[in-house]
Protein backbone atom coordinates (compact mmCIF):
# COMPACT_ATOMS: atom_id res chain seq x y z
CA UNK A 1 0.00 0.00 0.00
CA UNK A 2 1.61 3.56 -1.04
CA UNK A 3 1.40 6.05 1.48
CA UNK A 4 0.77 9.36 0.87
CA UNK A 5 3.53 10.93 2.77
CA UNK A 6 4.54 14.33 1.27
CA UNK A 7 7.88 15.89 1.85
CA UNK A 8 8.28 19.94 1.60
CA UNK A 9 11.66 22.23 2.70
CA UNK A 10 11.16 24.95 4.99
CA UNK A 11 11.88 27.31 2.22
CA UNK A 12 9.16 26.43 -0.24
CA UNK A 13 6.66 26.36 2.31
CA UNK A 14 7.62 29.89 3.53
CA UNK A 15 7.12 30.73 0.14
CA UNK A 16 3.65 29.51 0.18
CA UNK A 17 0.81 31.63 0.46
CA UNK A 18 -1.40 30.51 3.79
CA UNK A 19 -5.37 30.75 3.20
CA UNK A 20 -8.17 30.50 5.78
CA UNK A 21 -10.39 28.10 4.62
CA UNK A 22 -13.58 29.15 6.69
CA UNK A 23 -13.76 33.04 5.19
CA UNK A 24 -11.18 32.34 2.14
CA UNK A 25 -9.03 35.18 3.62
CA UNK A 26 -5.37 35.39 2.83
CA UNK A 27 -3.50 35.18 6.10
CA UNK A 28 -0.05 35.80 4.75
CA UNK A 29 3.28 33.78 4.62
CA UNK A 30 5.05 31.85 6.90
CA UNK A 31 7.46 33.61 9.18
CA UNK A 32 8.61 30.85 11.50
CA UNK A 33 8.06 27.79 12.86
CA UNK A 34 7.57 26.22 17.00
CA UNK A 35 9.33 23.35 17.06
CA UNK A 36 9.18 20.74 19.25
CA UNK A 37 12.76 19.39 19.66
CA UNK A 38 11.94 16.39 21.50
CA UNK A 39 9.60 14.82 19.58
CA UNK A 40 10.77 16.00 16.52
CA UNK A 41 7.69 17.96 14.76
CA UNK A 42 6.42 21.21 13.99
CA UNK A 43 3.73 22.31 16.80
CA UNK A 44 3.12 25.77 14.84
CA UNK A 45 3.56 28.12 12.28
CA UNK A 46 4.02 32.04 12.61
CA UNK A 47 2.01 34.38 10.14
CA UNK A 48 2.68 38.34 10.73
CA UNK A 49 0.02 39.98 9.52
CA UNK A 50 -0.64 44.04 9.92
CA UNK A 51 1.09 47.28 8.80
CA UNK A 52 5.04 46.12 8.42
CA UNK A 53 7.24 49.42 9.47
CA UNK A 54 10.46 49.73 11.09
CA UNK A 55 8.96 50.94 14.29
CA UNK A 56 5.98 48.85 14.10
CA UNK A 57 4.84 46.19 17.03
CA UNK A 58 5.49 42.99 15.54
CA UNK A 59 1.96 40.99 15.44
CA UNK A 60 1.55 37.55 14.34
CA UNK A 61 -0.74 35.09 14.81
CA UNK A 62 0.57 31.18 15.57
CA UNK A 63 -1.20 28.58 13.79
CA UNK A 64 -1.36 24.70 15.26
CA UNK A 65 0.08 22.26 13.12
CA UNK A 66 -2.70 20.65 13.07
CA UNK A 67 -5.06 23.34 12.16
CA UNK A 68 -3.55 23.32 9.09
CA UNK A 69 -5.65 21.44 6.44
CA UNK A 70 -4.15 20.89 3.16
CA UNK A 71 -0.57 21.90 2.10
CA UNK A 72 -1.38 22.35 -1.98
CA UNK A 73 1.58 23.47 -5.05
CA UNK A 74 1.55 27.21 -3.83
CA UNK A 75 -0.54 27.65 -1.28
CA UNK A 76 -1.38 26.60 2.62
CA UNK A 77 -4.54 25.48 3.85
CA UNK A 78 -5.32 26.57 7.27
CA UNK A 79 -9.05 26.52 9.64
CA UNK A 80 -7.97 30.07 10.80
CA UNK A 81 -10.41 31.97 11.56
CA UNK A 82 -10.00 31.36 15.20
CA UNK A 83 -6.48 33.02 15.18
CA UNK A 84 -7.24 36.56 13.30
CA UNK A 85 -8.09 39.63 15.01
CA UNK A 86 -10.57 42.12 13.23
CA UNK A 87 -8.53 45.20 12.36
Amino acid sequence: MESDLSLFSINSLKSMEVIDISTGTRMGYIKDFVVDCDGYKVESVIIPYGKVSFFAKDNYVEVPWDKIYKIGVDVILVEGEDYMENE
